[in-house]
């Protein structure tokens, strides 16, 4: 039985899984990503983490379907090219494909990062084999993937931008650009940002403000805690964040009809809360007839959708 390989590239980590046909992973490792050099060096250490797994599990290119990855920036799947990665340092077009497949000798697919997260969470994780799911990544930025009757979706080749769904015309200025957009507010650095502002109105008694005014480290993730423990400044910035996400999910929703948007990232470690918090603006927005079928639901795959989506790109496409 052949098996696969998935790589979830990032500005960090490569990740890397062997997988059976089937999506169990059976071997999990990762390399430091080298950005330095215009990244000239990722794809190069790449293939030689690749050829050196194979050799220490006795295994050869003849031994796998193929090889699936997803890579931040503008991906041209049909060429297996990726420019505009800018934490890759990659601002040139890389000939990724060619790179691979002459370096390992097995075939090879690429897609965007937040598409192959998207393939991995319908495959085995919260969106249970459904052929419509919108996946939301809230990490660094706002990430998304659609897959609408089974496929997904890559319109003229960048469809799923929902980061840059405008959500205040009046908002923040995003680095695309654009004014507003949901990236701007909901993603790590912008809830932050969203609690440091209202931080300069509030008056009144808060740890959060304390935090913020004294120069203290302020995450997302603080702005979380501080909500457990009743802040009332935390609440606002909180409830602010899940009035933009919920009118987001809303639009989505309503031009979709998709059976679940799945939210993942690293702010989605808010768990439940988050969810509860986002559905009840949802539910205001949303057209009547549509929030009564689609479900909001916690990502289940964490780390490992990225791996697991990117080893169905091969199912996907040799299949």
């Amino acid at each position: 039985m052949k098996k696969l390989i998935g790589i979830d590239l990032g500005g960090t980590t490569a990740k890397f899984a062997i997988l059976t046909k089937d999506g169990e992973v059976q071997q999990k490792w990762s390399i430091p990503t080298n950005v330095q050099d215009e990244g000239k060096n990722i794809v190069p250490d790449i293939i030689e983490s690749i050829n050196h797994r194979l050799d220490l599990y006795g295994l050869t290119s003849e031994n796998f379907l193929g090889i699936g990855m997803g890579s931040p920036g503008s991906v041209d799947i049909n060429d297996g090219t990726v420019i505009g990665a800018y934490n890759l340092n990659w601002r040139t077009l890389q000939p990724v494909k060619e790179q691979i497949e002459a370096g390992t000798n097995i075939p090879f697919f690429i897609d965007n990062d937040a598409n192959v997260a998207a393939l991995g969470e319908r495959w085995k994780g919260a969106g249970e084999g459904s052929g419509n799911v919108v996946f939301i990544t809230l990490g660094t930025g706002v990430g998304g993937g659609i897959i609408a009757e089974g496929n997904l979706v890559h319109g003229v080749g960048a469809a799923g931008e929902i980061g840059h769904i405008t959500v205040d015309p009046e908002g923040y200025a995003c680095n695309c650009g654009s004014v507003g957009c949901l990236e701007t507010v909901a993603s790590a650095t912008g809830i932050v940002r969203v609690a440091r502002d209202l931080s300069e109105e509030y008056a009144g008694d808060s740890k959060l403000k304390w935090l913020i005014d004294d120069g203290q480290e302020v995450t997302a993730k603080t702005v979380f805690d501080q909500v457990k423990d009743g802040d009332p400044l935390a609440d606002m910035v909180v409830e602010r964040f899940y009035s933009y996400l919920g009118l987001a999910c809303s639009n989505i929703a309503n031009v979709l009809n998709p059976d679940s948007i799945v939210i993942g990232g690293g702010v989605s470690a808010a768990g439940e809360t988050l969810i509860n918090g986002v559905r009840k603006y949802f539910d205001k927005y949303a057209f009547p007839p549509i929030k009564s079928v689609t479900k909001l639901k916690l990502a289940e795959l964490g780390n490992d959708a990225g791996v697991i989506g990117a080893a169905s790109l091969v199912k996907e496409n040799v299949e």
